[in-house]
């Protein structure tokens, strides 16, 4: 007979207790009774283990795991100082086949990654285990380092120690393309980042532009950033040439001579030049989508008062105004596609917007004049300031939002250690100055030449311009793909723009000397040495961090603005100091203006191209090294 004891329980329980007992089969002494014997069992905390005995085992696993990355990131660190600092460097002849090896060593060990990725398999546990099961012995004798080689008696690693050296790529900074740019191509540092980290990690390791990037397909990018920005540096170039359309319709208006005309071109390159410093900082503290969509509006105010000006005043006001408006064009887009695309593609997508942009010059010759004929040139530049305000919009409420990152806002490196590089010094006078003078001869000067010294009429002489304006854009193209492509054989961006030099001063010697040739064919090559800056901005991105890229970019456009500016006022200058003959300018008057101008431009090239060792100051994130 079973005791008896009587329990108190409380009303909640029993009546729990009670529901329980109305199952069939079930009694309230029989469930106690359960109850009590399963309180009572003493291997109950194995088969129930506590908190205490759950979060050890979750110490556990965690020191396991960060067993394994103290073994990863040693191997990494002793991996890169092997690469560093044992591997000796290739010639310069080996490199290209050397770069073109690592590619396909990557492309082998991306696929093994994948294998064992599937597999399920541990290499650092393999091989932890392997070596636990060696004997002393033969640990002693599997490496052997020597100075520039490696040996192993390993079976899986013999042979291949031993040819790194001899197998990696050493890509100088003027000829990295995007697979030596990233690094040695070893198998296995290529592979951990390119086949497995970077696509599952990118799009949450990005911040602003880059999140974006990672999100949106590359279609989706040149729709939403890559377009709006073109459709601004579209209309900047528009501005830019537009008076050597109109000159002749406000030269009868106004009554302007060729200093008056000089000046109020010119003028937009002078404040296009004073605000290329502040909209550089602004650039690279608020981003592009701000500070684009907001500085638009004043070329959009500045060709409304263009177009409803009566003197002279208010027509140099209004250029002002749109030289203002289109100062940060060029480099909030090129900020933009450093920021928002992969650095690989940077050249050619730069060589793209500088191309598509110049169609603006060639929207300013024949298309232009079916609008000044129908509409005036006032109504052309009521439509100019339409078309601003919408391009302003549409960046505005288009393109992105970025978060720019701490590093953007808050560097401490400024203009100083830009303004102060010896490389940047050996770079902008060529540049300055061969751009400069493309921009300020198409902008007006080459239809003053073709209307003044070679007599064309008017038709003629607008489709000369056209020319201009479409080898100003091929050349653009030309020059971003001849950027990404000679790379990969060791021609860099600064080999390429001494050669551009020489060729612009050759076309611009056939102009002054009246070389038999039809005038279009140098003017054309003129034209396309304006697109030089495609070769500049790739030159100084080698100097400076992607965070300076704003500041870079403002930098050096300031040399080339204000180039532009000297070129095209001084030129009217010196030309106004010979007597027009029935309403033209005599020719020798031209070629003194142009030869005066090529002689400066020859000896910035000489600057550029002598070889004395320059020792460049390193900024924080500078990924350049060497001399000019």
């Amino acid at each position: 007979m079973k005791p008896w004891i009587g329990v108190y329980l409380s009303e909640s329980v029993a009546a729990r207790l009670a529901v329980a007992a109305q199952r069939p089969g079930a009694t309230k002494s029989a469930i106690i009774e359960t109850a009590l014997a399963h309180f009572f069992d003493p291997d109950r905390d194995i088969k129930e283990p506590s908190v205490d005995r759950r979060l050890s085992a979750i110490h556990r696993n965690l020191e396991q795991l960060h067993h394994d990355l103290r073994i990863v990131r040693e191997a990494i660190a002793l991996q890169a100082r092997f690469l560093l600092a044992v591997t000796p460097p290739l010639a310069a002849a080996e490199q290209p086949a050397a770069c073109t090896l690592g590619l396909a060593r990557f492309d082998e060990f991306a696929a093994q990654v994948t294998r064992r990725v599937h597999l399920g398999t541990s290499l650092i546990k393999e091989t932890i285990e392997r070596l636990n099961s060696t004997d002393s012995e033969h640990l002693a004798t599997r490496p052997v380092r020597q100075e520039g080689t490696t040996r192993s008696t390993h079976p899986e690693l013999k042979g291949n120690a031993a040819t790194v050296a001899s197998n990696k790529p050493q890509c100088p900074p003027a000829g990295r393309d995007a697979a030596c740019e990233r690094g040695p191509d070893t198998r296995a540092e290529r592979t951990m980042v390119g086949a497995i980290l970077r696509p599952l990690l990118a799009p949450w390791r990005a911040t602003g532009p880059q999140r974006s990037r990672a999100f949106f397909p590359d279609w989706l990018l040149v729709l939403r950033v890559f377009l709006p920005f073109v459709a601004a540096y579209y209309l900047s170039f528009l501005f830019r040439t537009i008076n050597a359309t109109i000159a002749g319709p406000l030269t009868y208006e106004f009554g302007l001579g060729a200093d008056d005309l000089g000046l109020l071109t010119s003028i937009y390159f002078l404040t296009f030049a004073a605000a290329q410093i502040p909209i550089g900082v602004l650039l690279d503290r608020y981003g592009p989508r701000k500070i684009q969509g907001v500085v638009l509006m004043a070329a959009a105010a500045g060709a409304a008062l263009f177009a409803i000006s009566d003197n002279f005043l208010l027509l140099l006001l209004g250029r002002a105004l749109i030289g203002f408006g289109a100062s940060a064009a060029l480099t909030a887009g090129l900020k933009a596609v450093v920021f928002w695309f992969p650095a690989e593609q940077v050249p050619l997508l730069n060589g793209l917007m500088i191309m598509l942009g110049a169609l603006g010059a060639v929207t300013a010759t024949l298309p232009a004049e079916h609008l000044l004929v129908s509409i005036g040139w006032r109504g052309l530049f009521e439509l100019l300031a339409i078309g601003s305000v919408a391009c302003a919009l549409a960046i505005f409420l288009v393109v992105p939002k970025g978060t720019w990152s701490f590093a953007a806002r808050g560097t401490t490196i400024g203009l100083r250690m830009i303004y102060t590089d010896p490389r940047f010094w050996r770079l902008a006078p060529l540049s300055a100055t061969c751009i400069g003078t493309a921009w300020a001869l198409q902008g007006l000067w080459a239809a003053q030449w073709f209307s003044d010294v070679e007599g064309l009429g008017r038709s003629e002489l607008l489709r000369n311009l056209f020319v201009m304006a479409i080898g100003s854009s091929a050349g653009a193209l030309v020059l971003g793909v001849a950027t990404q492509k000679l790379r990969r054989y060791g021609i860099g961006p600064r080999s390429l723009l001494g050669l551009v030099a020489v060729l612009f001063f050759v076309a611009q010697l056939a102009v002054i000397l009246r070389v038999p040739l039809p005038s279009s064919v140098p003017w054309m090559i003129v034209a396309a040495g304006g697109a030089a800056t495609v070769l500049s901005y790739a030159i100084l991105a080698e100097f400076f961090p992607k965070e300076l890229a704003g500041r870079a970019t403002a930098a050096l456009n300031v040399f080339h603005i204000g180039c532009a500016f000297l070129v095209q006022y001084l030129m009217g200058f010196v030309v106004q100091h010979w007597t027009p003959q029935q309403g033209h300018y005599p020719e020798v008057a031209y070629q003194t203006a142009f030869a005066v101008n090529l002689a400066v431009q020859l000896g910035t090239w000489f600057w550029f191209i002598v070889r004395v060792p320059l020792s460049a100051r390193r900024g924080t994130g500078a990924g350049s090294k060497g001399s000019l």
